[in-house]
């Protein structure tokens, strides 16, 4: 497997509305393999299609982090969409691999249904609760051009942007 590069904000491919996936074939599936490494090695709990330059709606998930290898349990999302989204709401502190050391409470649906295909390109849906629900709302929003800090109010979105700026401008 792979360690991709990690495309970073401002990037305008992080804004990009993702193109749905004709088939689940063996270089997909290499895809989605390289796309969980390169999450576990940043580390991360979640990892879109775009954050690695790639247009397409994919994303993986392993809701442990930093897993040992007996513990993990990565999930692989083809064309998800959200069919449902429950009433109640619940509030997550996010991070995102594409803004790091960027960290914002998010307002979001403790549960949601999803519709994917899976690693095998066979047609699943998920019931998803808690953080799991705001992991993968936080990714679908990504296959959206939607990013965490959309969902902050504006001055939060700002303090958080201008951290961002200049924790990026040290390291060069």
């Amino acid at each position: 497997m792979t360690i991709l590069p990690i495309i970073k904000h401002p990037n305008e491919i992080l804004r990009q509305v993702c193109l749905p996936v004709p088939e689940v074939d063996d270089p997909m599936r290499q895809l989605m393999d390289d796309m969980l490494e390169t999450m576990y090695d940043a580390p991360g709990v979640g990892l879109a299609a775009p954050q690695i330059g790639d247009t397409r709606r994919i994303i993986v998930i392993d809701q442990v982090r930093e897993a040992e290898e007996d513990a993990k349990t990565p999930l692989f999302f083809v064309n998800p969409e959200i069919i449902w989204s429950g009433q109640e709401i619940g509030e997550y502190e996010e991070g995102c691999l594409s803004i790091p050391g960027v960290y914002e409470n998010v307002l979001r649906p403790t549960e949601c249904k999803v519709t994917y295909l899976d690693y095998f390109g066979k047609a699943q849906q998920m019931h998803c609760k808690d953080f799991l629900a705001t992991v993968i709302q936080h990714e679908i929003d990504h296959l959206n051009g939607v990013l965490f800090i959309d969902h902050i109010s504006r001055l939060k979105r700002s303090r958080a942007m201008k951290k961002y700026k200049k924790a990026q401008s040290e390291l060069g």
